[in-house]
């Protein structure tokens, strides 16, 4: 029996054009996102206690304590588990225009306007060299919102940062529509970002 399940995504696989087609949506979701579910489950499956009562948000949150000898592997393949798990649910078609309430007053307080959010977040997605991700986070100590930069499957969770926002560039979420102008996806996918959604985990940060 599988430990984990792949999250239902929360709308059809054409709903996020023009943005995002239809086809870069399915391969990501049904190909990628299921690989790194499945590559999970069977790296647990010799330590059950690991997952058990866990979610991998919470596994990655304590990655120390996570047997050595696999420990790399789960920030890997749990890693792009739970990156996609929030990728999905941070987009919408329903998305885009500018945040609202607590968070809004937040990205003031620390970024002066929403706009120098938006050019910071986006300046950290276009230059990650390689594959990652560009992040809008909290740091879990001082509950200020930071941008930060991940390689790989790198999650914030295991650097005591909450992600917020996520921006996936690793090329298979954009190539099939943008080929090589990433700038162009990460500028066009603030038009479905769900600030509703953003809303909702920024207060459960707090």
């Amino acid at each position: 029996m599988a430990l984990y399940t792949l999250p239902k995504l929360p709308y059809a696989y054409d709903a996020l054009e023009p943005y995002i087609d239809a086809k870069t949506v399915e391969i990501h979701y049904s190909k990628h996102h299921a690989a790194y579910l499945n590559n999970l489950n069977k790296i647990l499956e010799k330590y059950p206690e690991i997952s058990e009562n866990r979610t991998i948000e919470e596994i990655l949150t304590n990655i120390n304590d996570v047997p050595v000898d696999i420990r790399q592997q789960v920030i890997n393949q749990g890693g792009g588990f739970a990156n996609h798990n929030l990728y999905w649910s941070i987009l919408s078609p329903n998305g885009g225009g500018v945040p609202s309430e607590k968070i809004s007053q937040a990205i003031i307080e620390q970024f002066g306007t929403f706009d120098e959010l938006k050019r910071q977040l986006k300046d950290a997605a276009i230059g990650v060299f390689g594959s990652g991700y560009g992040f809008l986070v909290m740091d879990k100590d001082s509950k200020k919102l930071e941008i930060m930069q991940t390689k790989n499957q790198d999650s914030p969770l295991s650097f005591n940062k909450i992600p917020l926002i996520i921006i996936d560039v690793w090329e298979h979420a954009y190539y099939l529509l943008y080929q090589n102008r990433r700038a162009d996806y990460v500028e066009r996918l603030f038009n479905i970002i769900d600030w509703d959604k953003i809303e909702s985990l920024y207060n459960e940060a707090l």
